[in-house]
């Protein structure tokens, strides 16, 4: 049997044809502990609820370490979540869960939104080339 190339890789996965989204800021969802901030153990604690309205995916806007200067999404540690929120650990028991009840979990990944905290952006800022030099564009114009 000849496979054309539309078969075999489709434009997007077929679960999307019937996708329910769901757009979660950590922050303002569900408080957990009673801090006055959501936090993922929250967003575990509703996902019978979400399921129950047909929602089979989840945005969850940034939750890793920053600064919080402009919402979370300056990041300042892209490999952990943000002490407000949680543990790495809650994060990957948020995935388990949600799998378990057939919703997929999406990270709102923004890489151009750096933190001037991190790493990449402490270097590429260095007089001296390096690594990161070119990670970030830089002009005297404004």
């Amino acid at each position: 049997m000849l496979v054309t190339p539309d078969q075999a890789f489709p434009a997007y996965p077929t679960w999307l044809e019937d996708a329910v989204f769901y757009e979660i800021y950590p922050q303002s969802f569900n408080d957990s502990n009673g801090d006055g901030i959501g936090d993922i153990p929250g967003i575990i604690a509703r996902l019978d609820y979400l399921a129950s309205l047909g929602v089979n995916a989840v945005w969850l806007n940034p939750c890793f370490v920053s600064p919080f200067q402009d919402a979370g999404y300056d990041i300042s540690d892209f490999y952990q979540v943000a002490p407000r929120y949680g543990t790495n650990a809650d994060l990957e028991n948020l995935f388990m869960e949600a799998r378990r009840r057939g919703i997929r979990i999406f990270l709102d990944l923004a890489p151009g939104h750096t933190s001037w905290d991190h790493p990449w952006f402490k270097e590429s800022a260095r007089q001296a080339h390096n690594a990161y030099s070119d990670w970030f564009i830089w002009t005297n114009s404004v």
